[in-house]
């Protein structure tokens, strides 16, 4: 099993105001853990910059002008109440794109049989008309549709297992039976989307957990509500928006998952890898915002994906 990690200097000089969750220091922690000998085997590559012109595969481009509009020369500007740009954002974001579009091209021409990207800004919360949640773009869903038009495949699932639901995902796949997009997330809680009644066209199916469930209840929804959609849906490439914001570490969120979840979730969705798409599975970072609990819950996960 050949894994290949995409990882760039940028993604650290995308910059937040002090004390913000999401902050250069995620990457650092994560990259610590992979220090170790376990990972030695890992494929590292550095992230290329992404194609201005697949962003407007899922936003159109007056929303591109937008975000690159809010760009400053120096110091900090905000795009909503949680969302903020720095003077390097617009490279971070491009070398995340670039990223997750390589990331499939490498499984499709056999480079890999699975990669993670390990990349911010993240990107699931990013709708198709507006930024929000520490997202700018949609990695994920550029992703989708850059596997679409450029190996022509018909069907893409999107498992986002990140503690807040990936309303932005959601709404740029709503009508559109082509994308599976599956999600287990705390509910009630930011955004407030991702009901079990919130269905599209039969390509959604959001899995919500109470508060101070762990992972029985993740376990649960993923073997009777996820892993069943996959199953039918038989997509040809799996891409996870793998956000570790549900440990139980985890300072925004009141899931209490552990490494082990990860593990065994990342196992799941390698089987059906296998089964249905050629091994072929992209995971993107996403959240995650308890450095211990980030960093181990990712390593667990990316050791699953070199077969460990």
């Amino acid at each position: 099993m050949v894994t290949r990690l995409y990882s760039h200097p940028i993604y650290l000089e995308h910059l937040t105001p002090v004390g913000h969750p999401e902050r250069p220091d995620r990457l650092r922690a994560l990259n610590k853990v992979l220090e170790d000998s376990a990972f030695d085997a890992l494929d590292r590559v550095q992230s290329p910059m992404g194609d201005e012109a697949t962003i407007l595969y899922v936003h159109p481009e007056t929303f591109l002008e937008r975000v690159r509009n809010t760009i400053p020369e120096e110091g900090l500007t905000r795009v909503d109440a949680d969302t903020t740009v720095s003077p390097k954002s617009w490279e971070a974001a491009l070398a995340a794109i670039g990223a997750a579009n390589a990331a499939v091209d490498d499984v499709f021409a056999g480079r890999a049989d699975n990669v993670f990207v390990a990349s911010r800004p993240p990107g699931h919360h990013a709708e198709r008309d507006k930024a929000m949640g520490f997202c700018l773009f949609n990695n994920a869903a550029i992703a989708a549709r850059h596997a679409q038009k450029a190996h022509g495949i018909e069907r893409v699932a999107i498992v986002d297992w990140d503690v807040h639901h990936g309303n932005g995902t959601q709404d740029i796949f709503w009508d559109d039976p082509s994308v599976l997009y599956c999600s287990t997330h705390q509910m009630p809680l930011y955004p407030g989307t991702g009901a079990k009644s919130e269905t599209g066209v039969g390509n959604i199916v959001n899995a919500p957990l109470s508060p101070q469930t762990g992972s029985d209840h993740f376990r649960e929804a993923f073997n009777t509500r996820i892993l069943p959609a996959i199953d039918e849906f038989q997509p040809e490439l799996i891409i996870i928006s793998a956000g570790f914001d549900a440990h139980h570490r985890d300072p925004l969120a009141e899931i209490n998952l552990n490494e082990d979840d990860f593990d065994w979730a990342t196992g799941a969705l390698m089987e059906r890898a296998g089964s249905y798409a050629s091994n072929r599975l992209v995971s993107l970072l996403e959240g995650g915002y308890d450095l211990k609990g980030m960093s181990l819950s990712a390593g667990a996960h990316i050791r699953r994906l070199m077969g460990g």
